[in-house]
């Protein structure tokens, strides 16, 4: 019988396809196209060199033309374009070829089309990579089966085959991949939305719309869970065509709401006000962990029990790269916050421990302002240790906050990562919290976060083994 993949590709008989990005999202995809005959062209700016043999190899003989190198979109003819999340679509190259009538799409999109479950999605500027696992997790623990994917675990289009009405999809998505998209999911949450990634997108205006386009193109009965307690996601309502979910950590919104009272997260909705979980009872460390159960909860409050939800919040440790204890150096706590890409980040990151800390911080320049990181940083940093491009810009804005005092925060600045380390293993001891939290992404000197924070849990073993 032929599969929906198989009536999918089918579409494309008689078109030419070009896939923009040949990485780990897109792999499945190229096998996919490939596998199905289509006049497929390959376009990454990597050069062929960085790719591996084989694989290079295996796609050339199943017909596949590659364009590899800085030229990649140069000649962008195809009738079909499969855009990867890091290529704009305003891309000179790129927005020609959706003036002359190319289609523009890509796996995501993809995978919104023929998904045959229901889907939840997360975006938002800070905690979606938590928020989608806490989702995910608690549906699990409700005995649904649950597909994860998107910014989070693997790509999922080469998968919809396996995938039956009564599973469940979780997604996260980036601004990235929601700028293009046309479709939305039936639960779609938005954890908060401030300035980020503004070194790619036009201006913040661009940013908030493709956030908001997470929810756009709901229907009626359809579900968006707000963030109540934020200005921009909490503005998303009044265009959302579904029903509308708050959660907040500060208030009590009026309608269907997760909120805090009492020291309990509760749930109010057709079913009635009930308690579903106890603050004391969510093992992860900070307040910007409660609204993300929050957020959680308003998503899946009808599909898991609260007794469920309280097995899991006790249990679960959190999410590799988010405030992650990797080790523990003469008395003194190591973290690993390298998804700590933005002031807002670093900030709930601080937030999270109730003593100054030892903070190392700094990386590539997204040009988002740090402004409201330095207040936030001369109250709960003891010693700031800065490394990477934006070392100078965040030691201004500490030292122009208010009641900044040298003495009270000093401020070191090293050559690399390795130096932040040794100068914070030379200062921390008995008691005392050292984080890498950057409020920055990592692309000055690493490939990503993931990297950065793996070599900063190396660099800590190390020490530890120096004991």
């Amino acid at each position: 019988m032929e599969t929906s993949l198989q009536r999918y590709f089918q579409t494309f008989s008689g078109k030419t396809v070009a896939v923009l990005g040949a990485g780990v999202s897109n792999k499945p995809l190229i096998a996919l196209l490939l596998a199905s005959g289509v006049d497929l062209t390959i376009r990454d700016r990597s050069p062929r060199e960085s790719f591996d043999g084989a694989l290079v190899a295996r796609w050339e003989g199943q017909g596949a033309r590659l364009r590899l190198g800085e030229d990649y979109l140069e000649d962008l003819t195809e009738d079909v374009i499969f855009r990867s999340p890091g290529i704009m679509p305003h891309t000179p190259q790129l927005a020609a070829a959706v003036a002359r009538g190319a289609e523009l799409t890509s796996e995501m999109e993809a995978f919104f089309q023929l998904c045959p479950c229901p889907i939840l999605a997360v975006t938002g500027s800070d905690g979606k990579t938590t928020t989608t696992t806490i989702i995910a997790g608690l549906l699990k623990a409700a005995g649904r089966t649950v597909w994860v994917g998107g910014n989070i675990g693997t790509p999922l289009l080469d998968r919809v085959d396996e995938m039956r009405p009564d599973h469940l999809a979780v997604l996260e998505l980036s601004s990235f991949q929601l700028m293009t998209m046309t479709r939305s999911p039936h639960i779609a949450v938005v954890t908060n939305v401030s300035p980020n990634h503004l070194d790619k997108h036009t201006d913040m205006d661009e940013y908030v719309a493709a956030k908001g386009n997470l929810l756009a193109h709901q229907a009626h009965g359809d579900r968006a869970v707000l963030n109540f307690d934020d200005p921009i996601a909490a503005s998303f309502a009044r265009t959302a065509p579904g029903d509308v979910v708050w959660f907040s950590r500060q208030g009590t919104p009026e309608g269907e709401a997760v909120f805090c009272q009492d020291g309990a997260i509760w749930v109010r909705d057709g079913q009635g006000l009930r308690a579903v979980l106890e603050r004391r009872d969510i093992l992860l460390p900070g307040e910007h962990n409660v609204e993300n159960y929050m957020a959680a909860i308003a998503a899946v409050k009808d599909m898991v029990e609260a007794d469920a939800i309280r097995d899991f919040a006790r249990n679960f440790g959190g999410v590799e790269h988010r405030i992650e204890l990797c080790g523990v150096i003469r008395g003194a706590r190591w973290y690993n916050d390298s998804i700590g890409t933005s002031p807002t980040r670093t900030i709930a990151g601080l937030r999270s421990f109730d003593q100054k800390v030892i903070l190392i911080a700094g990386g590539y320049d997204k040009h988002i302002p740090f402004d409201d990181l330095g207040p936030e940083i001369v109250e709960r940093v003891k010693l700031l240790l800065l490394t990477g491009d934006t070392a100078g810009k965040i030691r201004a804005c500490v030292e122009n906050a208010p009641g900044y005092d040298p003495l009270a925060t000093p401020i070191v600045e090293t050559d690399d990562l390795a130096g932040a380390v040794e100068a914070a293993y030379a200062a921390a001891g008995e008691g005392d919290v050292v984080i890498l939290s950057p409020a920055c992404a990592a692309f000055d000197r690493f490939k990503n976060f993931m990297e950065r924070g793996r070599v900063f849990k190396e660099l800590v073993h190390r020490l530890q083994e120096r004991e």
